[in-house]
């Protein structure tokens, strides 16, 4: 793929925006309500047809390079960096934390935002505008890639359906913000969620 002047900029080293905890959903016609994906955050970059993963911690996530280099293959950008989630799932769609940490079946990505494509940086633009930008470039169909299932306005109701069904939880995100330490990205955790038992011991055992 041949790069125009603007896509030979080189990619910025982005970090991941943080999630500050809430107790209880809310409803609000300004906000965005995404579920949450359950399995290891990661910063896609995309540049001459090749991807890496990064964590939110800045380190490249190695394990998952094959992802990443299918995904720039399957995506239509010359350069571009997503926000997302690494995941893996089972036949239900529903998101299995322990596969991924042991390596079983196929991991793909949660992406939810777009924060820079083809030389121009979207990090200004509001949340919904940079929604928007990302669907134009995800595949229609692909079992390595998908956008992150939001609602408008309505959390409580989306929070519901989690509880429902045994889900991770929630992520409520303003319209109107930018990608800036100033924008408020709110994590509301379902608190019978039956993945989180125990999850603790598999990244520190207790001593012997």
């Amino acid at each position: 793929m041949r790069l125009n002047a603007r896509a030979r900029k080189p990619l910025p080293v982005i970090a991941a925006h943080p999630l500050e905890r809430r107790r209880a959903p809310f409803d609000d016609p300004d906000w965005l309500f995404e579920l949450k994906a359950d399995g290891f955050r990661g910063l896609l970059y995309i540049a001459q047809e090749t991807g890496r993963l990064v964590s939110r911690n800045g380190r490249e996530l190695r394990r998952f390079r094959p992802l990443a280099e299918t995904l720039a293959r399957r995506l239509k950008v010359q350069t571009a960096i997503l926000d997302g989630e690494v995941v893996v799932k089972d036949a239900s769609g529903r998101d299995i934390f322990l596969d991924l940490v042991r390596r079983h079946g196929e991991p793909n990505y949660v992406a939810f935002d777009l924060l820079w494509l083809n030389g121009r940086d979207l990090r200004r633009r509001p949340l919904i505008e940079r929604k928007g930008a990302l669907r134009k470039v995800l595949p229609r169909r692909s079992r390595f890639i998908r956008e992150s299932l939001c609602v408008s306005e309505r959390g409580r109701k989306l929070f519901a359906l989690v509880q429902r069904h045994d889900l991770e939880g929630i992520v409520a995100k303003r319209k109107a913000d930018a990608y800036t330490p100033s924008a408020k990205w709110l994590k509301i955790k379902n608190p019978r969620y039956s993945q989180a038992e125990g999850r603790g011991e598999l990244f520190n055992p207790p001593q012997r």
